[in-house]
Order: C-alpha cells, then sequence, then structure tokens
C-alpha cells in the first residue's frame, strides 16, 4: 500500500499564490504516476496536473496551464504544486493520487492511490 498526505492548503485572495506538498510513503514505486487532482462542491473530481516519477515528464489541465507548476523529489518520495494568479474557481479540495501505471490518465479512477485533501479557498 502506498500512503500520502497532503499539505499547505488555506485561503489566499484572487491573484495570490498556495504551495501544496503530498508526502508518500509505504510500498512507493520508482515508476508510475503522481499526480493532484481538485473537487469542487456539487461536481466530479477534476485532473489539474501530473508528473512521470521516472521521466518527468507532466501533464497540466488547460484550466491551470501557466499558472500551475508541479513537481517532484523523488529522493524524499514528494511531489509539489506550486500554484500562482489563483481565482475563485480554483476553490477545491486538492487531492494527491498516485498510479503504477506509466501512462497519464486524465480521470480519478484509474488512481489507486489518494490522499485525504486539503481545502484551497481562492475570495474574489
Amino acid at each position: 500500500q502506498v500512503q500520502l498526505v497532503e499539505s499547505g492548503g488555506g485561503l489566499v485572495q484572487a491573484g495570490g499564490s498556495l504551495s501544496l506538498s503530498c508526502a508518500a510513503s509505504g510500498r512507493t514505486f520508482s515508476s508510475g504516476i503522481m499526480g493532484w487532482f481538485r473537487q469542487a462542491p456539487g461536481k466530479e473530481r477534476d485532473l489539474v496536473a501530473l508528473i512521470s516519477r521516472s521521466t518527468g515528464s507532466i501533464y497540466y489541465a488547460d484550466s491551470v496551464k501557466g499558472r500551475f507548476t508541479i513537481s517532484r523529489d523523488n529522493a524524499k518520495n514528494m511531489v509539489y504544486l506550486q500554484m500562482n494568479t489563483l481565482k475563485p474557481e480554483d476553490t477545491a479540495v486538492y487531492y494527491c493520487a498516485a498510479s503504477s501505471r506509466t501512462s497519464f490518465y486524465t480521470t480519478y479512477e484509474w488512481y489507486e492511490y489518494w490522499g485525504q485533501g486539503t481545502q484551497v479557498t481562492v475570495s474574489s
């Protein structure tokens, strides 16, 4: 099993920045995909960004391109999400996700492991 723990959410004004971290522990894998999804009230869990643990390849949802940056530190089993120029529509619970698969899958059903989520609220 893989355990994921997010940290770093909070309240910020529109235009501001927040940084999220995800610590992986347990049966971590050297390859696979890690990433971030988010879920606003009454909405589905949507992809934010993905990163390959082995190649470092990255995928972003169109809604966050140019504003969010995903990165990883394999030695520390960490994944990060730097969020800049935040908008009220970015308000959601942000979840760290991991999969042993090595391809980018853009829907949440493909990810075996999840963190508990961290709230991000952007005020207008």
